[in-house]
């Protein structure tokens, strides 16, 4: 086994031993272990001394060894040859840096020391056993002897490994890797875990081809094969089985490994699996099956029986991992290859184009180009860095990174191709060209729309993305690795020389030169041409009339995009009858022709079209999308039942439109409606049509809709109703909507006149309301706050959120409201600044508040001396304990007041008010949603209730405390006893106070309750906040990742459909471009110009 910076060595260790006594027992075992660890050992194997005089071979054997075995058994000093070899270990010990291990093997060290027994060697009448020897003998023997070694004790198996482990140490032993390998570190906690499981024998290593797969796996089995008894390491299996004997050999040399090379050959394939299947049930082994393609392969290797519990198993593939494995009983686990980052590519490239791991001076900007055209890909790397030679120049690598653009390297082409070859269906094949062509970037549900009638698109993407030929990103695009993307492109281009007799033609300026010339063709089931894209790409190209006989003969067009094309005027019957998509944005005319043939269409775009009214020219069966965005021309849609499986109709911006035909409400798998910003609806005194009833999706932004008779925005029908989007509209209130069961998104951002929201349905999973500045009220259908996502910056008039948070002005509150606190009214119009949480406090009045949250009453006060505010206990630090008394005659404990005098230290400042009891009721830990901040050099004084007297006994001892995570200082703190009479709590007791309801969702394990709806983590990650200070206010009881993610609503829970598909509107509305839905601005006076663009998210455009 080398190790990197070794000298040169034949061998790794020279084992020296008595063949009387170990050559066939234990000599011969630790040899085979030494070889299965990868030591590469020499030994005697002929097992005769010829003559008494070490013969020159072994000499050199010795000094071309790192280091010596000596294993010293009864015999051993009674052989000159094994004495000469001792000496000769011992000189290139002390000369050339040779470790030695000795090994006692039936022998002790002290009778070698004391040279006892068949140690005390004599001068005997022989020419070998001469004074000079026998002296030399005995000074080596003594030196050995006082060696750190190893003295056989216990199990013979055990004592074996350990001193494997110690010849492995002295080796200094490396994963044998070239030198230059990269990007091994970030994998370590991942395979370290897998190593350590009990009961999960196997890893699945997939990715990419060239991700580095083969590499991770060496390392991982280089690193680790010397904790198994047996290991094995088969490469290339999917070329290897290729040739008609492969699969045979491949077995052949697994059973010679994992049983130790004392099997017989294996007669045939069908016979070696079982034979493979009993040594793995009794041997604890390491095996790596590197690039295993088909399921097959795998089960005639390892067979189906159960292994060794104690064996670990690596295979490596671009397969689907399930697919490979077969479902099969096995335990494993799956690793997807992660590709290199920036820093990573640039060091792996340089080391191969340089010899460096940094760029040489001025070619850093052509280093950052190669990696980004290999984005990650270790064999890309590699090859592109081989690729320049050492002596290279600017001029040169100019001219190679040009010609990345137009070719791929064939040994990069060759390994990516192999995960296309291995697709199992000419369909597969062929919609990962169409895909790599036309479609990586756009939604994952428009593409499988459109290539479903004729690809089987749903099975056929699902099995690219288990193979790592395409990825989904989180807002649903395709995505493809960009060299994946180029070998698909490389083998349309391999079809022919000239684009008009390919498959598929991607690029504008060819397409251009196609239809300028009419070279059309029937092989052609592609073409894309963006005449916007190729004037700003600055191509020349001889400028021409485009005519419509230009797609003659292109009988199997199937796809077709002509971004802002001007087709002179003509016939349109000559087009393909086969097309499935038809992109055409910016179309010139202004209505559809009614000789262009749509039967077969599944989709069109002609968003920024021309068009003034649009009907379809016949009945489109085939046809699920339809999208004109932006055909701000457009006044009319007409008889649109001729599309009677229309799922997706977008008129975004469309804001002409007045008429629409009432057949739309007729439409029964109609899902999305976009009206978005069609505007001249919203003037209509009487709608023209009705929402059909299948809706899921409807956008109704900027329409300024006003609720009338006529148009009730009630949607009775509309049951399916998941997201409903009526932001910008002019209503002052909405009807009840908790018969929308399924509805999970509303948006109402910016209806300037709602002031009420009522009896919203349970399902609601997202509200959005920004700047809705008169609303005052929201109720919901359960009184339990729900809600997963809540945007309400701008609404200053809000005073209540059902089972959220109630802030009503002192001023508004009567005696009934105030209870025990009425004497704050005197106090009504005083002035506090609040701070907390912006949505709250942004805009809203000075006035002082009452906060009501989980029935806690909070008020924040400036500095006023009130004897109501002297308290019973009180403490000048920010803690106090007392023992609850007895009730006075005739009175009941309500609760407890809780006040503290403070100051703001910094604008940032966070903290919980903490109430522990020793009656065995949980902690309650309070962060209030706003509170005072009092003017500089000032203090405030924050006052609270807590309805808790119902589980306060007398004699409980309690502990209040102000614990500050930021930015305040506690000057002092005080508690007062809150009495009812019992004459009073008689009356009342339907009504009696309990503090917060069902607190469930805030509950922490340790049984404490955790009040409040902000993630503080987010502070402590951009350092606002102390890493440790989940610890400072609870101790080391609570994993601080229970309150990671804190909601609104409480502790993290499942994130339900919502927030991933109905939000995400990337699986509605498809195309290359995308915008913010909803990033509004908010400016004016107490804004400070704030953007909220929390709720941002993608929306791609047909």
């Amino acid at each position: 086994m080398a190790s990197f910076g070794a000298k040169a060595c034949s061998y790794d260790a020279f084992l020296s031993f008595s063949g009387v006594d170990t050559r066939n027992s234990f000599t011969d075992h630790l040899y085979e272990r030494l070889k299965r660890a990868g030591i590469n050992t020499f030994r005697d194997n002929e097992g005769i001394h010829k003559g008494e005089e070490l013969q020159p071979e072994f000499k050199k054997a010795i000094e071309e060894s790192r280091g010596s075995i000596v294993v010293l058994s009864k015999n051993y000093a009674t052989s000159t040859w094994c004495l000469d070899e001792l000496v000769l270990i011992l000189e290139q010990r002390i000369g050339c840096n040779h470790f030695v291990v000795p090994v006692f093997y039936g022998v002790k060290p002290t009778d070698i020391r004391k040279q006892q027994g068949n140690f005390a060697l004599q001068v005997k009448p022989s020419s070998k056993w001469t004074d000079q020897n026998v002296n030399k003998w005995k000074t080596a023997l003594m030196q050995v002897a006082d060696l750190a070694g190893h003295v056989l004790s216990g199990p013979e198996t055990s004592f074996l490994e350990e001193v494997v482990d110690t010849v492995y140490k002295k080796l200094d032993c490396r994963v044998s890797l070239p030198a230059n390998i990269t990007g091994m570190a970030s994998h370590d906690k991942e395979i370290n875990s897998w190593l350590m499981q009990c009961n999960l024998e196997f890893l699945v290593i997939y990715g990419m081809g060239g991700s580095g797969k083969t590499t991770l796996a060496k390392y991982i089995y280089l690193s680790n094969l010397k904790k198994f008894e047996f290991v094995s390491l088969l490469e290339d299996i999917g070329d290897r089985c290729e040739s008609s004997n492969g699969l045979h050999e491949l077995q052949d040399q697994l059973l010679n490994d994992i049983s130790g090379g004392k099997c017989r050959k294996i007669p045939g394939v069908s016979r070696g699996t079982p034979l493979i299947e009993d040594a793995l049930k009794m041997n604890k082994a390491f095996i790596v099956l590197d690039d295993i393609v088909k399921h097959e392969h795998f089960v005639a290797l390892l067979g189906n029986q159960e292994i060794n519990a104690q064996s670990k198993i690596i295979i490596t593939t671009t397969e689907d991992p399930d697919k490979v494995l077969g479902f099969s009983h096995w335990r494993y686990r799956k690793y997807k290859m992660t590709l290199l980052n920036d820093v990573e590519s640039s060091q792996l490239l340089c080391s191969h184009a340089f010899g460096l791991k940094t760029p040489m001076a001025g070619f850093e900007e052509f280093v950052l180009q190669a990696v980004r055209y290999c984005e990650g890909n270790p064999l890309a790397l590699e090859v592109l860095g081989l690729s320049f030679p050492h002596d290279n120049t600017i001029k040169y690598w100019k001219s190679h990174l040009n010609l990345l653009g137009k070719s791929m390297a064939d040994k990069i082409q060759v390994v990516l191709q192999k995960s296309y070859e291995s697709l199992p269906y000419k369909h597969m094949k062929m919609l990962f060209l169409h895909i790599a062509c036309f479609f990586v970037g756009k939604d994952i549900d428009y593409v499988e729309k459109i290539l479903e009638p004729d690809y089987s698109a749903i099975v056929g993407i699902k099995t690219l993305i288990n193979r790592c030929l395409l990825s989904v990103s989180p807002n649903k695009k395709l995505t493809m690795h960009r060299l994946l993307q180029e070998m698909a492109k490389n083998i349309v281009r391999q079809e022919s020389d000239l684009p008009a007799n390919r498959s598929r033609v991607w690029l504008s300026s060819d397409s251009y030169r196609i239809l300028g010339k009419k070279q059309g063709s029937a092989t052609l089931e592609g073409l894309a041409l963006d005449m916007k894209m190729l004037s700003e790409e600055n191509i020349a190209f001889k400028s021409t009339n485009l005519k419509t006989d230009a797609l003659n003969n292109m009988d199997r067009l199937k796809l077709l995009q002509l971004n802002f094309v001007e087709l002179d005027d003509g016939s349109y019957e000559n087009f393909s009858e086969d097309l499935r998509w038809l992109c055409w944005l910016g179309f010139h005319l202004r209505t559809i022709p009614p000789d262009l043939y749509m039967g077969k269409l599944v989709a069109i775009d002609m968003s920024y079209s021309k068009l003034e009214v649009f009907e379809p020219p016949m009945v489109l069966t085939s046809l699920r999308i339809l999208n004109l965005k932006d055909s701000h021309n457009l006044t009319e849609i007409g008889n649109i039942s001729m599309i009677p499986y229309l799922e997706t109709l977008i008129l975004w911006n469309c804001y002409s439109l007045v008429k629409v035909s009432n057949t739309i409400g007729d439409l029964r798998r109609l899902a999305l409606l976009n009206m978005t910003g069609c505007s001249a609806l919203g003037d209509l005194t009487i709608p023209t049509f009705t929402f059909p009833s299948s809706l899921q999706r409807l956008f109704l932004k900027d329409c300024r809709l006003d609720r009338t008779d006529s148009f009730p925005l009630s949607f009775r029908v509309q049951l399916d109703l998941q997201y409903l989007n009526l932001a910008n509209s002019v209503f002052e209130s909405l009807p009840c909507y908790n018969h929308l069961e399924k509805l999970q998104v509303l948006d109402l951002s910016f209806c300037s006149r709602l002031k009420c929201l009522l009896c919203l349905p349970n399902s609601l999973a997202e509200l959005y309301i920004y700047g809705c500045e008169l609303l005052e009220r929201i109720t919901f259908q359960s009184p339990r706050f729900t809600l997963q996502e809540f945007g309400f910056l701008g609404c200053n008039s809000l005073y209540e959120v059902e089972g959220f948070f109630k802030l009503v002005p002192i001023a508004e509150l009567d005696e009934t409201d105030l209870g025990h606190m009425k004497w704050l009214q005197q106090y009504q119009y005083h002035e506090v600044c609040l701070v907390g949480d912006d949505e709250v406090t942004v805009g809203r009045s000075w006035l002082i508040q009452m906060l009501y949250e989980f029935d806690i009453m909070s008020t924040s006060l400036p500095d006023i001396k009130d004897p109501n505010m002297t308290p019973e206990y009180t403490s000048k630090s920010s803690s106090l304990s007392f023992d609850v008394p007895s009730c006075p005659k005739d009175k009941w404990l309500k609760g407890i007041n809780v006040t503290f005098k403070y100051a703001i230290l910094d604008d940032e400042c966070a903290w919980f008010c903490k109430i522990s009891t020793t009656n065995g009721d949980g902690d309650l830990m309070y962060n209030p949603k706003v509170f005072g901040k009092p003017e500089f050099g000032k203090v405030c004084i924050w006052l609270s209730y807590w309805p808790i007297g119902y589980k306060l006994k007398n004699g409980d001892k309690v502990n209040v405390s102000i614990d500050v995570l930021c930015g305040l200082e506690v000057h002092e703190c005080g508690v007062s006893l809150v009495y009812s009479d019992k004459e009073t709590l008689v009356n009342n007791m339907e009504c009696a106070e309990i503090l917060g309801g069902d607190l469930s969702a805030f509950h922490l394990s340790t049984g404490a309750y955790y009040l409040c709806r902000r993630d503080f983590f987010e502070l402590a990650e951009v350092g606002r906040l102390a890493p440790d200070w989940f610890r400072i206010l609870v101790g080391d009881t609570v994993d601080y990742t229970e309150v990671r993610g804190w909601r609104k609503t409480g502790k993290p829970r499942q994130v339900i459909m919502s927030s991933t598909e109905v939000k995400t509107i990337g699986c509605i509305i498809h195309g290359p471009q995308f915008v913010s839905l909803l990033c509004y601005e908010l400016k004016g006076p107490g804004y400070h110009n704030i953007s909220i663009n929390v709720i941002r998210f993608d929306i791609f455009l047909l």
